[in-house]
């Protein structure tokens, strides 16, 4: 029902924007407002094209006076910084990620909302401070994750290779506060159906540049020769799992993979059967709606929504009518 009541806000929103659109570029949404926002990872990677895109296009259509783009390689303590930074610029909004955590974030939120600045959040959240500052406009665009995790998991199962007892292994930021509920959804649905999993923990080099896990995991699968499981909830780490198999020995099938994100090579690895099942997250939807709850906070006072964008999967065989949606940034 809450994410509903979302969805129903969000059209009668945009509904709102089609009226005052209309009266010319003058009287847009958007005009006097200036918006800080964390894009995630590396300007046009598979993980936040998509971002970019959606808040673009919002931008566009509500005539944003400037929108500044962050880009982090996903380190929280540059998200952090990124804050300070914007901050200091005095915007009329800043959009954040949770990776740092509530706690990190708290002071600097605290001290923009004090400042009058509008903060809201996407990708991964920050609950405490969504519940503290939702009235003064903080809500929240992306996956709830320990769903997302467990949608991931049970596409993993449903491909019918699993069984108990089986190895698996779930590669995660699992030491980072509510953004490893991803992680923990998948590893704890894989153990109910009965499967060993172990659990390992990314670094924060390979989070940052995938593809330094490649030698790392490509050892770890030939140091088990009984794995039939691997999942994440990284979208740089899901692109690279095709090539690691493949060093590794293995074939399509051999191993079963479920991921997160529609990055170049992991539409690759559907196509090729590595891959069996990746969360489709809605990366642009992140990117717009913020942006829009930017204006609609700072120009109409409306309160903080939540939009749970972990819509479903994607398989080998639904990725096809999909490539070029991907590859125009919009999936």
């Amino acid at each position: 029902m809450k994410h509903t009541h979302a969805l129903l806000a969000g059209a009668a929103a945009l509904a709102l924007i089609a009226a005052t659109a209309g009266a010319g570029a003058a009287d847009a949404p958007g005009k006097g407002i200036t918006i800080y926002m964390q894009m995630g990872g590396n300007p046009g990677d598979g993980a936040t094209l998509a971002r970019q895109t959606g808040a673009a296009a919002a931008a566009a259509a509500l005539g944003i006076d400037k929108l500044n783009a962050q880009f982090s390689a996903w380190a929280p303590e540059t998200m952090i910084a990124q804050f300070k930074e914007a901050l200091a610029a005095k915007p009329s909004c800043i959009v954040i990620m949770g990776h740092p955590g509530s706690d990190a974030f708290a002071p600097l939120v605290k001290q923009a909302v004090d400042q009058g600045i509008v903060v809201t959040d996407g990708n991964s959240p920050l609950s405490p401070l969504q519940k503290q500052y939702g009235p003064q406009g903080f809500g929240y665009a992306g996956v709830d994750l320990y769903a997302g995790g467990t949608l991931t998991a049970q596409n993993m199962i449903a491909d019918g290779k699993l069984k108990a007892g089986d190895e698996a292994m779930v590669y995660g930021v699992f030491s980072q506060a509510e953004r490893g509920l991803s992680e923990k959804g998948l590893a704890d649905t894989l153990e109910k159906a009965g499967l060993k999993v172990d659990r390992l923990e990314i670094t924060q080099e390979a989070n940052s540049d995938a593809s330094l896990a490649v030698p790392i995991l490509t050892a770890y699968v030939q140091a088990h020769p009984n794995l039939k499981a691997i999942g994440t909830q990284h979208g740089g780490i899901t692109g690279i799992l095709a090539d690691v198999l493949k060093k590794a020995g293995k074939k399509p099938g051999d191993v079963t993979v479920g991921g997160i994100d529609l990055a170049p090579s992991t539409i690759d690895g559907l196509k090729s059967g590595y891959i069996s099942a990746t969360l489709d997250q809605l990366l642009y939807l992140q990117g717009f709606v913020p942006v829009l709850q930017c204006v609609l906070t700072a120009k109409y006072k409306m309160p903080g929504l939540s939009l749970n964008t972990g819509a479903g999967v994607v398989t080998p065989q639904s990725i096809g009518g999909l490539v070029s949606l991907i590859e125009g940034g919009i999936r």
